[in-house]
């Protein structure tokens, strides 16, 4: 039950920015092409969707068989794994500025919707939380950042 509160409560929150990769998808070096934006903006869906399903299912259903102590690392971990199959399918993007923005992109995604669910768990305590997230925030929101500079970049080359 508690996997489709999480799944549904950041839904939200990637519908939103699903909605924006969209509208910048469209951007080029030659202006606006809502083909453009069509065609990578489905990619980026998905992208963002595999992350949101890496974070919010995956992880905790895996959870005891995920290496490491913490969630943000057992997130990282899962959304590493669906970058490396994404890209061995060829599903991950088509530039190669674009396949290492999400390198970034989805583990980090991954990786901060897992922890939310450090205080689910039965072997979790509020300071092993607490110094998680100051470790964990911080690389994640880089991640992000750069994931995301380098893929409007990418729009660009």
């Amino acid at each position: 039950m508690l996997i489709l509160v999480e799944t549904i409560s950041w839904g939200k929150y990637i519908i939103v920015a699903i909605a924006a990769f969209f509208l910048l998808s469209g951007l080029n070096k030659y202006g606006y092409s809502s083909d453009l934006a069509i065609l990578t903006g489905f990619r980026a869906a998905r992208n963002l969707l595999s992350s949101l399903f890496a974070g919010s299912i995956i992880t905790p259903i895996l959870l005891p068989w995920i290496p490491g102590k913490n969630f943000s690392f057992k997130g990282f971990f899962i959304g590493f794994w669906v970058v490396f199959v994404f890209n061995l399918f060829e599903f991950l993007a088509t530039g190669i500025i674009e396949k290492i923005s999400w390198i970034f992109i989805i583990p980090a995604l991954s990786s901060f919707i897992a922890m939310n669910y450090t205080g689910t768990s039965t072997y979790t305590f509020l300071s092993g939380a607490r110094k998680e997230m100051r470790t964990a925030v911080p690389l994640q929101l880089t991640a992000s950042l750069v994931g995301l500079i380098l893929w409007i970049t990418g729009r660009f080359v």
